[in-house]
């Protein structure tokens, strides 16, 4: 099952993909109470949703705009430095051998994110805008200090994201990476939630990113140093994970600040995140000062 957010005619809603790919069953008209994506997750009402499954769709998927996937999570989590090689790129004399003792973990805002097929925004402050694409798993059951083997009972699905970066922002400070990666659409996920139900083993995924169809980033979670189950351990360790909450799970190597020169995204780029089994997150790239004033 594909769920999704979306607009139409101006109006906010929730849904289902058909399972042909090409339509939109919209869950708000026929779940009673439940307004968004957010509020499904944390009634417990997937299997609600699962009943509309087969019922006929209410637009075209062409006909709506896709919007971030959940329009308000409470937390949202990124790992970095987490696929084979990564360590490399961060030499920093504490040992440039194996992944560290504990993940490498900050947070962003929901509005540094936008939607499938909205543009990521270069802002005039910088020109070094660069992609990260990620699998993204989405909290489906809170929990606290949930066990490694446990970790999958507490996931919704997994969806696909764009951790955008700009770069030079990230190095302002020496501990410090917030200021890099919370620009407002800079980054994005979507197109949908893929439920784990439709899911198998995580290390089987294939993540790749291409930039104006160049292929920059390939690889697959077994080769995390500290694997999305680990993960939710990690996180619900020193925080309650609840329903909606998001882990970026990581990217890998490619990224456009590690070519020579770095290979920054410029206005008009297209940038595409894929995830074998889920689909494919595709955004273009716009200046801010492009941006139609309010």
């Amino acid at each position: 099952m594909r769920l999704l957010s979306f607009s139409t005619a101006g109006q906010t809603s929730f849904g289902l993909v058909t399972a042909a790919g090409n339509g939109v069953i919209d869950l708000a008209r026929r779940l009673d109470g439940i307004t968004d994506l957010s509020q499904l997750l944390a009634s417990g009402a997937i299997d609600a949703a699962t009943a509309h499954v087969g019922a006929d769709p209410d637009h075209h998927i062409d006909q709506v705009q896709f919007e971030r996937l959940l329009p308000w999570p409470r937390k949202i989590f990124c790992i970095g430095v987490n696929y084979g090689g990564r360590g490399a790129e961060y030499k920093d004399g504490e040992g440039d051998t194996g992944p560290k003792s504990y993940p490498s973990v900050f947070v962003r805002f929901p509005d540094s994110f936008t939607g499938h097929r909205r543009p990521l925004i270069r802002p005039p402050e910088s020109h070094q805008l660069d992609y990260e694409g990620e699998i993204v798993a989405v909290i489906g059951k809170r929990g606290r200090r949930i066990p490694v083997d446990q970790a999958r009972n507490h996931i919704a699905g997994l969806s696909i994201g764009n951790e955008g970066t700009i770069r030079d922002w990230v190095r302002h400070a020496r501990f410090n990476v917030t200021q890099g990666k919370n620009w407002a659409a800079s980054g994005a996920i979507g197109p949908w939630l893929k439920t784990l139900d439709e899911i198998g083993d995580f290390d089987d995924l294939e993540l790749t990113t291409h930039v104006n169809g160049e292929l920059r980033q390939q690889d697959h979670p077994r080769t995390m140093a500290y694997s999305i189950e680990y993960q939710v351990h990690y996180l619900s360790t020193f925080t309650e994970l609840l329903p909606g909450d998001v882990i970026f799970t990581g990217t890998p190597t490619g990224a456009g600040a590690r070519f020579d020169p770095p290979r920054w995204l410029e206005p008009g780029d297209v940038v595409e995140v894929s995830v074998s089994g889920i689909g494919t997150l595709s955004n273009t790239v716009q200046d801010e000062s492009e941006l139609e004033q309010p």
